[in-house]
């Protein structure tokens, strides 16, 4: 019988779409404060798929990524996402019982080999974990490079965001190679 094994835990990439600096900033000092210091993070980036948007949140969205210093465990993509979730809300317009949010937080977990992103919606190449949240596998790291899937938004795979993944995985080895000289 095969050995369950627990995988290494992974780093928690943070997409944000917004469309004012000061939402983008109020945002981030939240995921801030329960994730800890942000660690790498990119420019703006347009966003590819404005429409799918336009009426929730206003013209002229943006994207950022960010990733965070603590470690996450990989099982943890459904908290994430509901605490995400959470904080769209705090920064959302309530009128009657809609949410126009200011900000979408989308969670995910980086390890050496993919991007795996939370969502809520369903789709044929999500996987469906719990509490209405979806995993999907956005990049995936081959040939020594991060590689789209057909599903990849273009945000993914703008060039900003790509160096970030980079950035973000080579932690992954740096930390291999520090323990590997230490076992020595």
């Amino acid at each position: 019988m095969a050995r369950v094994q627990k995988p290494p835990p992974g780093k928690l990439v943070v997409s944000l779409i917004y469309s004012s600096m000061d939402a983008l900033a109020d945002a981030l000092t939240a995921l801030e404060k329960r994730f800890g210091r942000v660690e790498c993070e990119t420019v703006e980036i347009p966003l590819a798929n404005q429409e799918n948007y336009k009426e929730e949140m206003g013209d002229n969205l943006e994207r950022r990524f960010f990733s965070f210093e603590r470690d996450v465990e990989r099982d943890a993509l459904p908290v994430l996402k509901s605490i995400c979730r959470k904080l769209e809300g705090q920064f959302a317009d309530h009128v009657d019982d809609y949410l126009f949010r200011t900000v979408n937080i989308d969670p995910g977990i980086l390890t050496p080999f993919n991007l795996v992103m939370a969502s809520n919606k369903e789709s044929n190449h999500g996987v469906y974990i719990e509490d209405g949240v979806f995993a999907e596998i956005a990049l995936v790291y081959a040939r020594g490079r991060f590689v789209r899937l057909p599903w990849t938004s273009p945000d993914f795979y703008h060039e900003e965001a790509i160096d970030l993944f980079n950035r973000v995985r080579s932690s992954f080895e740096l930390l291999e190679a520090t323990q590997e000289s230490l076992n020595l």
